[in-house]
């Protein structure tokens, strides 16, 4: 997995320069991705909504804060996504604030649609779900553990879903979008605070 890694990281954005690609490619009237259709073109119009929106209104907790002050590794977080991406939407705001509070996580983001051997390595239940977070040590560029493509509310929210109507469809997604806004990034910081540090106190007996 290591080369897909580092094939990956050659051709990474910083989260502005994603954000900057998206918006370039939908002044075009395009997609990230191997598929282009106006539905794609309408979630993707929508996710710049929504990304502006929360990164003004993203708040992380005290909790959050403080377990981030005590990460002292240097990491990657790698993450696997695409503009039109409702999920990716949602995330990566809270994402993208947890790293910018600690100088050792260098956040990179890259489209799934182009790294596809790396994407096929990460599959959630056989399926290329995105966004797809790798955590990677930043000196050995190995994989140290993974999360996504959404917070365990969602996951079960959209499941029932499913189960009692038997497909995703566009209430579902309202549903789903419904969700996050009333829970505000909380639970996605509260998985990544425990992953990170199951992670590190990992790493760290690996070294002893």
């Amino acid at each position: 997995m290591k080369n897909e890694i580092q094939a990956a990281l050659a051709q990474s954005y910083t989260y502005e320069s994603y954000r900057a690609e998206v918006k370039s490619q939908l002044e075009k009237g395009k997609v990230t991705g191997h598929e282009q259709s106006e539905a794609l073109l309408h979630y993707t119009e929508l996710n710049e909504a929504r990304m502006n929106r929360l990164e003004k209104t993203t708040n992380l907790t005290a909790e959050t804060q403080h377990a981030i002050q005590q990460w002292g590794k240097k990491i990657v977080w790698l993450v696997l996504t695409e503009g039109w991406c409702g999920d990716g939407a949602q995330v990566l705001p809270v994402l993208y604030k947890i790293a910018q509070e600690n100088a050792n996580i260098d956040f990179k983001l890259v489209f799934r649609d182009q790294n596809e051997e790396l994407m096929q390595l990460v599959l959630t239940n056989d399926s290329r779900a995105i966004p797809k977070l790798l955590i990677i040590d930043a000196e050995s560029h190995t994989l140290l553990g993974q999360w996504g493509p959404r917070p365990q509310g969602a996951l079960e929210l959209i499941a029932n879903y499913k189960k009692e109507h038997g497909v995703v469809d566009e209430t579902a997604k309202a549903n789903l979008h419904l969700w996050y806004f009333h829970d505000k990034g909380v639970e996605i910081q509260q998985e990544i605070v425990a992953l990170m540090h199951q992670v590190l106190s990992t790493s760290l007996q690996n070294q002893e």
